[in-house]
């Protein structure tokens, strides 16, 4: 059975719109777009050669996979671990809406996420692999169907945006796999889901 492996850009105050480019998702007037491009480094490059190294298939939320679905299809170097990936292996869009999608591969799912998902992690040789799609990967943590988290941290503050983590969220423990920081001071940190949280108190005991 794969593993679902969720890899998400967030800045500082959990903002995941739109990291790679101005126009990507200009939703609620978002005018931050492209804060990721400085950072890129070739530490953050061999991370994210690595992740693409071992997927099985991708799952992508509907406008992650119209972006996605915009550019790498015309990327055509076979050398680019990235798009020969993307572009050679299943991809499974949940919606609604998509009704013909146009990049070879592409499989749309509807019905219950949680049955659907299951099922394509039992059937994936690798990883079931999740890109941005930061609605699609709430609700995923929510379900729990997440099984590790590639969160890459960047050093800036935006102020709006859409946010990964809302109010509501089902309470959800991690256990740390590893982490590093690039030369531009992003924090590549994994985690593993490890149930529901624990808790204390740092209270001192009451005087005997």
């Amino acid at each position: 059975m794969g593993k679902l492996v969720s890899t998400l850009f967030v800045t500082l105050d959990g903002v995941y719109q739109a990291p790679g480019g101005p126009q990507e998702d200009t939703r609620g007037g978002f005018e931050h777009g492209g804060w990721s491009f400085r950072y890129a480094d070739d530490d953050f490059g061999g991370f994210m050669n690595d992740v693409f190294g071992r997927p099985g298939a991708f799952l992508l939320g509907r406008r992650t996979y119209d972006i996605f679905a915009a550019y790498w299809p015309k990327v055509t170097d076979p050398a680019d671990p990235v798009a020969t990936k993307l572009n050679a292996l299943p991809k499974y869009v949940p919606s609604a809406t998509l009704a013909d999608p146009g990049w070879a591969g592409t499989t749309v799912i509807g019905g219950d996420l949680t049955k659907e998902v299951t099922a394509l992690k039992e059937r994936t040789d690798g990883e079931l692999q999740v890109h941005g799609s930061g609605a699609l990967v709430r609700s995923l943590l929510d379900l729990g169907l997440v099984d590790t988290l590639h969160l890459l941290t960047f050093p800036v503050v935006l102020g709006t945006g859409h946010r990964l983590f809302t109010e509501g969220a089902v309470p959800t423990a991690f256990r740390h796999t590893g982490g590093s920081v690039t030369s531009t001071g992003v924090a590549i940190n994994s985690y593993d889901r490890a149930g529901r949280p624990e808790y204390g108190s740092f209270a001192l005991p009451e005087d005997a």
